[in-house]
């Protein structure tokens, strides 16, 4: 019956999404892409330096899964995080300083791309290590189940983390204690340059819930209503106190590992026949086919990102740098910021 009750709670927020939350999703999918293609103009001029992973081509999953959480949710994320710290809501421009590496970034320039955090928004960090917020995605949901809050706890990571023990590890202990976790598996067929297939033995990797006795599910990451609809189901469960769930969500990057990898791994076709599921761009397509928005007003949300990201570079290049007498600070809790 609660799989029953989780699932009318998804169906019924999707029936009755209207046309502002999907210009909304629209815009936030936007935001993201220009981000991440501005990030690497400004990497190829020398402005960000360091490992930039970008997360072009994956916004569905980000957007649709965040836009099912309430503020006071909690997200924890991957060193591919400039996507998931967007859709939670920070603000570009203190994002963009941060990859500066200014003293107005997000984590006041010490982090870098793979180590946004803002405690305000409970966006609770990127992770450089694979797999590594797992365990503190866990640490996190027990402390709201030991204080008996509402909120749930959203887990990213990559394929790449499930032959990681912490993986398995953090599942356990999770569905043992019933905790308000939503794990998603960002699937996009490659760790690193390594395809899926090689590392891992079980190739649909949502039925990793099964041994762990939560529910599974595999969604198209490409589709940012699918994501969003699986995700309110997984966050109604969570919510209510049935424990946590695995949704597997099939997507792809545009790009390479990162900016220093060329992806030559992947053949020209296969990266064509992925391009043309442009998750943005099928948006966009069904707004207009299903009359839910005019080509002007999608026009005028995309000529409001492009003045965003803008105003956001212009910020970050205009910013200082970080003090020396600042160098120090921060490495140990008890210390002041």
């Amino acid at each position: 019956m609660a799989l029953e009750r989780d699932k009318h709670t998804a169906q019924h927020a999707l029936l009755t999404l209207h046309e502002s939350q999907l210009l909304d999703l629209y815009r936030r999918m936007t935001l993201i892409r220009r981000f991440e293609e501005k990030t690497a103009e400004m990497y190829s001029r020398g402005k960000i330096t360091g490992f930039c992973h970008l997360y072009a081509g994956e916004e569905a999953v980000a957007v649709g899964s965040i836009y099912a959480l309430y503020d006071k949710d909690y997200v924890v994320s991957t060193y591919r995080e400039h996507g998931h710290c967007l859709a939670k809501g920070a603000d570009p421009r203190l994002v963009m300083a941060e990859l500066f590496g200014k003293s107005t970034g997000i984590s006041h320039g010490r982090g870098g791309s793979m180590h946004l955090f803002d405690q305000d928004l409970r966006f609770m960090g990127g992770y450089a290590i694979v797999g590594g917020g797992l365990p503190i995605a866990c640490g996190l949901a027990l402390a709201v189940s030991y204080n008996e809050g509402p909120e749930v706890v959203c887990c990213f990571f990559g394929d790449g983390a499930l032959p990681q023990g912490a993986f398995h590890e953090t599942l356990n202990m999770a569905s043992l204690w019933k905790l308000p976790l939503v794990f998603i598996c960002e699937n996009n067929f490659y760790g690193m340059g390594t395809l899926v297939q090689n590392a891992i033995s079980q190739e649909e990797l949502y039925r990793f819930a099964e041994p762990y006795k939560m529910p599974g599910v595999r969604v198209d990451g490409m589709d940012v209503l699918d994501v969003y609809g699986a995700t309110m189901e997984a966050v109604a469960r969570a919510r209510a106190g049935d424990g946590p769930s695995l949704i597997e969500a099939v997507t792809y990057r545009f790009r390479g590992h990162s900016m220093s990898d060329p992806a030559e791994y992947r053949s020209k076709r296969e990266e064509r026949i992925w391009q043309e599921r442009d998750p943005i761009k099928n948006l966009r397509r069904r707004l207009l086919t299903e009359k839910r928005a005019t080509e002007s007003k999608l026009t005028e949300v995309e000529n409001e990102v492009a003045a965003t990201i803008d105003d956001a570079v212009k910020f970050a290049d205009e910013s200082p740098e970080p003090s020396m007498d600042e160098l120090g600070k921060g490495v140990y809790a008890s210390e002041d910021k």
